[in-house]
């Protein structure tokens, strides 16, 4: 049970209702997790502002859930995990991409160097070394690509935070165990 109340978007009012009625026309549901933001109307929009802001960015949508699945898998976020399992397989990721992604490395070259960057930005709490910024600019990405990942590194810790401090309800399918101990793939 969430140690966090999860307005009801109906008796919902304010600010509150009308960022939980924007969740709604969006995505067609209200996730639990917008549901506990919205407590705090200004978490929730800004939650929903940076993510908008985001997705007009360089990263694919497939690139972007395998980000937010390496980060979930790294901070331990059951909810995350659950949901960017669902919206990877909805935006045509693989069951073995959603896998690797939570592994921390997927089998295209260029996309493994950011997944791998971005756990060492979350592992390293952003004190990357030199070689693993020069890892990421040989593999071809410029430092707006690299301020993007950071970007993402820092909405996806705090949903996980957040998730994990509310221990949210999981209104997704439950991410299927790895089988692989994380340790062992690193």
């Amino acid at each position: 049970m969430s140690r966090v109340n999860q307005l009801e978007p109906e008796s919902a009012t304010g600010r509150a209702k009308t960022l939980l009625d924007a969740v709604k026309s969006k995505l067609g549901l209200v996730p639990n997790m917008t549901r506990a933001m919205a407590n705090a109307p200004a978490v929730l929009d800004g939650y929903l502002q940076f993510s908008g802001a985001l997705t007009k960015g360089t990263l694919s949508a497939k690139l972007r859930e395998q980000l937010a699945l390496a980060i979930s898998q790294a901070n331990g976020c059951e909810y995350c995990l659950a949901a960017h399992s669902t919206i990877g397989r909805m935006v045509g990721l693989t069951a073995d991409q959603i896998r690797d992604s939570r592994l921390g490395t997927t089998v295209d070259p260029k996309a493994d160097t950011l997944i791998r960057f971005a756990r060492k930005v979350v592992d390293t709490r952003g004190r990357v070394s030199d070689g693993d910024l020069a890892e990421v600019r040989e593999a071809g990405f410029d430092d707006g690509m690299i301020a993007e990942v950071v970007a993402h590194v820092a909405l996806n810790v705090f949903t996980n935070y957040f998730n994990e401090l509310a221990e949210t309800d999981i209104d997704f399918p439950k991410a299927e165990d790895l089988h692989v101990s994380q340790t062992a793939a690193e």
